[in-house]
C-alpha cells in the first residue's frame, strides 16, 4: 500500500486508480503475459533490474510514501539473472540476505543543508585585515584583468551542504534482529536491547532489523541512507579483521547518562516518591 500511493494521480477530478486494468484480467491472462514478457526479457535485454521499495510505515515517522529505487541484477547470463529475479518479486528483503557482519560497504545520502554561505565558512578562505574596504569575509582579488572570466578554482559564496556524496569502506560492527536482546555482549551478559535509555535523539527507538557501521553517515536524523556493497575487493588488514564487540553503551543520550537500563536505575535509587503515590491510589 505505501508504494501504490506513488502510481496514483491526485486530484479532484482523478477517477482512476492504480492497477485497476491488471486487476481486471484473469489469473491465467495474467500470467500469460507475465511469461512473455520474460521470455522477450531473457532474448533482447543486456541489463537486468528489479524495482525495490521501503517499508516505509515499519518506521514511526511522519513519511507515509515508500522510497522507490532501481536495482540492477550482476552475475550469471541473462536468462539467469531474469530467473533470480522472479523469485524476489513481491516478497521482503532482509538485511542480513544482503550483508553480512565485518563486511565493508558504501553509504550513498545527502548531506546536511547549510543553505547560501560566503567564503569563509563554505570555503575556508582566511578573512582579510579588519581596515578593509567593502567588508573583510571576502576573496581579495578573484582574477586577472584578462582572460575576462573567473577561474573555477577562485572561492564564491553559493550553496553548502545539502549534497549528494558517497563514503566508502563502512565496516559492519553488527547486524541486529528486532525484539531481541541486541544491546549485549560476550563481556557484558545484561539482557538489553540496541536503544538508550530514552531512544536516540530526535529519532526515537529502533524497532526492526538494523545494521550497526564504524563511524558516521552522512545527513540528517530520520533521511534515508542507500548501503551498497563494496565495488573493490578488500584485502588490507583493517578490512579482514574480525570485529567482536566488548561493550555497547545503552545510557542516555540526552544528558549525562549514568545508567544502562531501566531496571539498574530503579535498583540504585530505590523506591522514589512517585511509586509510592501510584501504590496508594491502586
Amino acid at each position: 500500500m505505501n508504494l501504490k500511493g506513488d502510481y496514483t494521480k491526485i486530484g479532484i477530478d482523478q477517477k482512476k486508480k492504480a492497477f485497476t486494468r491488471l486487476q481486471q484480467q484473469n489469473a491465467e491472462q495474467r500470467e500469460s503475459n507475465f511469461n512473455k514478457e520474460l521470455a522477450r526479457m531473457k532474448k533482447y535485454c543486456c541489463a537486468i533490474r528489479v524495482i525495490a521499495h521501503t517499508q516505509i510505515s515499519k518506521v514511526k515517522l511522519r513519511a507515509k510514501k515508500a522510497h522507490v529505487m532501481e536495482i540492477q541484477v550482476n552475475g550469471g547470463t541473462i536468462s539467469q539473472k531474469v530467473d533470480f529475479a522472479k523469485t524476489l518479486l513481491e516478497r521482503e528483503i532482509l538485511v542480513d540476505e544482503v550483508f553480512e557482519k565485518n563486511e565493508m560497504i558504501d553509504t550513498i545520502s545527502v548531506t546536511t543543508g547549510q543553505g547560501f554561505e560566503g567564503v569563509v565558512s563554505r570555503w575556508g578562505v582566511r578573512r582579510l585585515p579588519r581596515k578593509t574596504h567593502k567588508g573583510i569575509r571576502k576573496v581579495a582579488c578573484i582574477g586577472a584583468w584578462h582572460p575576462e572570466n573567473i577561474m573555477f578554482t577562485v572561492a564564491r559564496a553559493g550553496q553548502n551542504g545539502y549534497h549528494h556524496r558517497t563514503e566508502i569502506n563502512k565496516k559492519i560492527y553488527r547486524i541486529g534482529k528486532a525484539n531481541t536482546p541486541s544491546g549485549s555482549t560476550e563481556f557484558d551478559v545484561t539482557s538489553k536491547d540496541i536503544n538508550p535509555m530514552g531512544g536516540f535523539v530526535r529519532y526515537g527507538k529502533v524497532s526492526e532489523d538494523f545494521l550497526m557501521i564504524k563511524g558516521c553517515c552522512p545527513g540528517v536524523k530520520k533521511r534515508v541512507i542507500t548501503l551498497r556493497k563494496s565495488l573493490l575487493p578488500q584485502t588490507n588488514k583493517i578490512a579482514l579483521e574480525d570485529i567482536t564487540l566488548k561493550f555497547i553503551d545503552t545510557s542516555s543520550q540526552m544528558g549525562h547518562g549514568k545508567f544502562q537500563t531501566f531496571e539498574e536505575k530503579k535498583k540504585f535509587l530505590g523506591p522514589l516518591k512517585k511509586d509510592k503515590e501510584k501504590e496508594d491510589e491502586e
